[in-house]
């Protein structure tokens, strides 16, 4: 009897002590609270612009360094492609592309895709490949998967070029509503920069996922309506496709403005609007989710 009194008064003892040490710890506000303030990101990457200048700037001159053609590599692959897909889709399969010029038709595809798989294979590794820096030096995490899409943005300029040599050669001028490029374009660097961020931190803690990336690449332009029209995929399922990959109707909306003088699908391109702002939002709050054990993983 005498034994199990002491047991209980230990515990008791033990109790009051964890309550005082409850109470002697330090108070609600000085406990670490992870908070994401858009202001301050805002901010925070306003301040780091020199930085992700001279990221691009290094990553720009590293690709070219020593190359023969330089800057010429960045319109080589998507004439190539579009060379192929000539070759392929409008003579086997015979791609009905409303009157425009295939080669015209699929380089507008293809602009945006090289546009998306570029930020997305290099933007993968921006942060495995940059840890001897991001471990010294404070800065916002995310200005790596940017300043990669900044690289990929000077290859879409020259691509941009291109197209406008295509349109002089195949006599086709771009139509009067191609001011609709601008929200398309704000919908496809969302969600590009949405992508690029989940992916950057998922290759940082399994190392596997850089190995699906040319899986994906090559899926990925087969599966995006690059070489054909939109309207390939049964309408029932389009809603739920732009939904899931917002370029399909980004690609489809250029089309439409550049060059059948159309306005986008209003609700399509609403959808993958949307879609863009969760994938753009929901990339950044895993990223900074995962961002605090970077260092520890690597």
């Amino acid at each position: 009897m005498g034994g199990q009194r002491a047991q209980v008064l230990d515990q008791r003892d033990n109790q009051t002590e964890a309550r005082r040490a409850g109470a002697d710890g330090p108070p609600a506000e000085l406990i670490f609270k992870r908070r994401l303030r858009p202001a301050q990101v805002a901010r925070e990457l306003l301040g780091a612009r020199e930085l992700v200048r001279a990221l691009a700037e290094r990553d720009l001159r590293a690709r070219y360094k020593q190359a023969v053609l330089g800057f010429a590599w960045a319109v080589l692959t998507p004439l190539a492609l579009c060379a192929i897909f000539t070759l392929v889709f409008q003579r086997a399969v015979k791609i009905d592309t409303g009157g425009v010029a295939y080669p015209l038709f699929a380089y507008v595809g293809l602009i945006v895709w090289q546009f998306f798989s570029n930020t997305m294979n290099q933007g993968a590794l921006s942060l495995a490949n940059n840890l001897s820096l991001l471990n010294k030096v404070y800065c916002p995490r995310e200005v790596f998967p940017l300043a990669t899409m900044l690289v990929a943005s000077v290859d879409m300029l020259i691509g941009i070029g291109v197209l406008g040599l295509l349109f002089l050669a195949f006599w086709t001028p771009p139509a009067i509503t191609f001011f609709w490029v601008v929200p398309l374009l704000l919908i496809q660097l969302a969600f590009t920069y949405g992508v690029a961020l989940v992916l950057s931190v998922a290759v940082v803690y399994l190392r596997d996922v850089r190995h699906l990336l040319p899986i994906i690449t090559q899926m990925g332009v087969f599966a995006t309506p690059v070489a054909y029209p939109l309207s390939q995929i049964p309408q029932r399922l389009q809603e739920v496709y732009v939904g899931v990959n917002p370029l399909g109707a980004v690609i489809e909306g250029y089309r439409r403005a550049l060059l059948y003088g159309q306005a986008p699908d209003l609700a399509l391109t609403g959808i993958a609007a949307a879609s863009s702002v969760v994938f753009l939002v929901g990339g950044y709050l895993v990223f900074k989710k995962l961002e605090t054990g970077i260092a520890d993983v690597a």
